[in-house]
């Protein structure tokens, strides 16, 4: 996408997917604005809150061995290695370390995918905590819309914690998977003339079968966090674009305004669409990191973050198949890995991670393009990278 305009063989467009395939997901990722409409999450009107650094170099050196190998690797070759394009670590509210990569640069915004559910998901968490929501109501006494639907007798509760039983597939490389008519729905692009399917995020939902039973097992559907969003625009009037920016963006000291990719009628995407800068996203993790509290005030409840940090039911999330999470859990949108330093994470796919690990003092974030949607493909490397550099800060103290 050089040039003006560019050459045919290096345009990447919204309207044919070629923006989506590797390596024009590389550039694509990091100018989503570009490509279709959006709607922005204001940092609000103040100055923003310079986060400190104490930078460690010796972080690139830590060295550890991937999941299923013998053959251990550099925390600098694992960045290679996962298609990282900008990554951040935080201890103790500095910067400890910073990279950019590719067509990231640090005052570019970059698509955060599924870490937008666990962003949707602590503001519906907040409203359950402040008493706006029950979340042992079914999710039809909000939006009776939802009523036939596979939603309609499921509680919010089940919605938050990925326990509802839907006939939807989130399989990316199947090409009849529901991910993808989802996918269509939401696409804000005019449809073909013959099309009579749904033609909005809304509409879609209205549309999802059940299957199986609720609060039976853990299911990792998109969908749950569009109806969440849904639940929280119907009870405080606010898409979760605005409701982002009212009561946590504006107040995080953000460098940059972030944005969300809508549908046809404006609906921002709230299972996969924020966009943001690296360092503000690193600031929403710190602020979870120390119990909600940032820049000497409260942003997210206390009892929020403490629900996160005990997660979600093991038995019904080992029912999920992660068979590299064993142990693990889900709650409020967020996967609690539930070792010993007590770390939680925020995941999307293509490689997208916020790390918090309480007993570290430690966030990370980062960003990537790896050419295979699924967390599998780094899992067996990000795991073990995050650990041993948990690990390292553990043992040496932050540089003055």
């Amino acid at each position: 996408m050089v040039g003006s305009p560019p050459s045919k063989d290096r345009t990447v467009r919204f309207e044919d997917g070629s923006y989506f395939r590797f390596p024009a997901l590389r550039w694509s990722i990091s100018n989503f604005r570009q490509l279709m409409p959006t709607i922005n999450v204001s940092r609000g009107l103040g100055s923003p809150v310079a986060l400190p650094r104490a930078m460690q170099a010796n972080i690139d050196a830590i060295r550890f061995t991937p999941i299923g190998t013998t053959q251990s690797m550099t925390w600098q070759e694992s960045l290679a290695a996962n298609y990282t394009d900008g990554i951040v670590i935080m201890h103790r509210g500095r910067i400890v370390y910073e990279r950019y990569f590719g067509v990231l640069k640090e005052n570019g915004q970059h698509a955060v995918m599924s870490v937008t559910k666990s962003v949707v998901g602590t503001l519906g968490a907040m409203l359950v905590a402040e008493g706006l929501l029950d979340a042992k109501r079914p999710v039809s006494y909000y939006v009776p819309e939802l009523a036939q639907s596979a939603f309609g007798n499921a509680t919010l509760r089940q919605v938050l914690d990925m326990t509802t039983g839907l006939e939807y597939s989130e399989d990316y490389e199947d090409p009849s998977a529901e991910v993808w008519a989802h996918a269509l729905a939401g696409n804000p692009l005019p449809k073909p003339k013959d099309y009579t399917g749904p033609r909005t995020y809304y509409e879609f939902l209205q549309t999802v079968k059940p299957r199986g039973k609720h609060g039976e097992g853990f299911g990792y559907k998109t969908v749950n966090t569009d109806v969440l969003g849904w639940v929280i625009a119907r009870v405080t009037g606010r898409n979760v674009a605005e409701l982002l920016s009212e009561r946590i963006w504006s107040r995080l000291g953000a460098e940059q305004d972030a944005y969300m990719t809508v549908d046809s009628i404006g609906t921002p995407f709230a299972g996969g669409g924020l966009n943001a800068g690296l360092r503000d996203l690193a600031r929403f993790g710190e602020m979870l990191r120390n119990d909600g509290r940032l820049n000497g005030q409260q942003i997210v409840p206390k009892a929020v973050v403490d629900d996160i940090r005990q997660g979600g039911d093991k038995h019904a999330f080992a029912k999920g198949g992660y068979p590299l999470l064993q142990g693990w859990s889900y709650r409020n949108m967020w996967w609690i890995t539930h070792n010993e330093n007590g770390a939680f994470t925020a995941r999307g796919v293509h490689g997208q991670r916020i790390y918090i690990d309480p007993g570290a003092e430690m966030v990370i974030v980062r960003y990537a393009s790896n050419p295979i949607a699924s967390n599998a493909a780094n899992d067996p490397t990000t795991i073990p990278a995050f650990e041993a550099v948990a690990q390292y800060l553990s043992q040496s103290p932050v540089s003055e």
